[in-house]
């Protein structure tokens, strides 16, 4: 098989499985990308955050009937009472998106103009350097009381942000916006489906900024193609099982741990 081709499945299994971990799967195929692959910093990103669009698709055959019920607010949707009993997972999703959309451009513009002009050491010690700091975030969370029931339109506007702010390699979007869902007084079940249905527009934008600001990014398009397709079919068949295993594993701990490797590899690197 080509190497472009063993590429591109290597890197969609991986974006397809860690998509669901809160471990930044961005991060990590950018990881893989420059340091197994010696692929250029800048490429790596635009590729990690194009393959979000595959596992986008996987979420959101995933939760189609939850979807289905969102959209099913709609009638009863009112800008009075938007953030209603009624309609407030759909306000959430609007407000939270609108917020992801216009961080995440910004983010998307300093990351691409940062990423140009760091060496690969210093890229990995960056994602690294990330990564603990999502790990804590994630950690402080877990302590958090719950006592709130429907989001608000502060909580859409807080983790929308922060999901803009996951395009940075080595943040988590899921740890990050579960985080601060915790942090904010919602339990445990409910954070995580307020992320994961919010991780539907965010991935398919992702993929559409990255195509209109350089088409498809890989070595040749195909290749490309092929790391999205598996990135999505792989996402599908794990996600259920990997939504357990969240559950029940303290993933901060893990993230922490593979972004000190990271700082530790990179900083050597430079060095």
């Amino acid at each position: 098989m080509d190497r472009a081709l063993v590429i591109a499945v290597v890197v969609g299994v991986l974006q397809g499985v860690l998509e669901w971990l809160p471990v930044s799967s961005e991060g990590n195929v950018a990881l893989y990308l420059v340091v197994v692959e010696g692929a250029d910093p800048a490429l790596a990103v635009q590729l990690s955050l194009f393959l979000h669009a595959g596992t986008g698709v996987a979420a959101l055959a995933y939760y189609r009937d939850t979807f289905g019920n969102v959209l099913r607010e709609l009638p009863a949707w009112r800008p009075g009472t938007a953030f209603g009993a009624d309609t407030a997972t759909l306000s959430f999703l609007a407000a939270a998106t609108a917020a992801s959309a216009l961080v995440g451009a910004l983010a998307y513009r300093f990351v691409t103009a940062v990423v140009t002009d760091l060496a690969g050491g210093a890229f990995v010690a960056l994602i690294g350097a990330l990564l603990v700091v999502t790990g804590l975030v994630q950690r402080v969370g877990e302590g958090w009381v719950a006592d709130r029931t429907d989001p608000s339109l502060t909580d859409a506007l807080l983790v929308g942000a922060l999901q803009g702010l996951a395009l940075l390699p080595g943040v988590s979007r899921s740890g990050v916006t579960v985080g601060a869902l915790l942090l904010r007084g919602h339990d445990g079940p409910r954070s995580f489906r307020l992320s994961f249905l919010l991780s539907v527009p965010a991935a398919f934008g992702a993929g559409a900024l990255v195509l209109v600001d350089g088409g498809v990014p890989a070595v040749a398009p195909t290749a490309g193609g092929v790391a999205l397709v598996v990135s999505a079919v792989v996402g599908y068949a794990t996600i259920d099982a990997l939504l357990r295993v969240v559950r029940r594993v303290e993933f901060w701990g893990v993230a922490v741990g593979l972004g000190l490797l990271a700082v530790v590899g990179g900083l050597a690197a430079v060095v």
